[in-house]
């Protein structure tokens, strides 16, 4: 059977555990949210002062800012052991313009053996024509070849006839075989113009040429 002493102990324990555990998160809180930064503060800026600067002045003010930039860029890689980003100032810039150094500029003169392509007076350089054509044209070439010869006539005068005052020849041009006689135009391109027994006049039409086809043996 419980008792009223067990009922005591257990709130008891109940209790200290609950203790325990508030205590734990209000450390964790405060270790995590509540820590100062460790980071050093920046150094206040330079009061400048509002007198008219000479030229002297602005460029020791100048130099000095140039100097405090190094010395950061220093601090930050001794700091990280690793080349930090360098910090540039627009005040160690300087404006001021050199008039002298853009007069020797201007007062160059071009020396260069060609023609000066910024000068609209300047003479065109002297182009070397060439001494002939490069390659031979066509009408060259017949100019001193000559005409080519016009083709040899594809007929064969294989046999002959003579019969009633007329004589006939018998032609091949390759598988087709023609009778003709004098004055007969063979193939729509030969004219048959003399008929021998052994030999006949053709010309060809097409060329102008006229030649003479030996009775072949075969």
């Amino acid at each position: 059977m419980r008792t009223g002493f067990d009922n005591k102990r257990n709130v008891a324990i109940l209790g200290s555990l609950g203790l325990v555990l508030v205590v734990a998160i209000v450390y964790f809180v405060i270790t995590t949210f509540g820590g100062g930064s460790s980071t050093p503060a920046a150094p206040a800026a330079k009061a400048t002062s509002t007198e008219p600067a000479t030229a002297a002045g602005r460029a020791q003010e100048g130099s000095a800012r140039t100097s405090e930039v190094e010395r950061t860029n220093a601090e930050a890689t001794a700091e990280n052991g690793r080349p930090a980003k360098k910090v540039f100032s627009l005040a160690s810039l300087d404006p001021t313009l050199h008039p002298e150094l853009m007069a020797s500029a201007e007062s160059l003169v071009y020396a260069g053996s060609g023609r000066n392509i910024f000068s609209m007076s300047s003479a065109p350089i002297k182009i070397d024509q060439p001494i002939g054509p490069v390659r031979p044209s066509d009408q060259a070439q017949i100019a001193q070849t000559g005409p080519p010869p016009p083709p040899a006539i594809d007929l064969t005068f294989f046999g002959y006839a003579a019969g009633g005052g007329a004589r006939r020849a018998f032609l091949l041009h390759g598988e087709d075989v023609f009778i003709a006689s004098e004055g007969d135009v063979v193939d729509h391109h030969y004219k048959v113009l003399k008929i021998s027994p052994l030999s006949i006049q053709v010309t060809d039409l097409l060329y102008n040429n006229t030649q003479t086809l030996p009775l072949s043996q075969s």
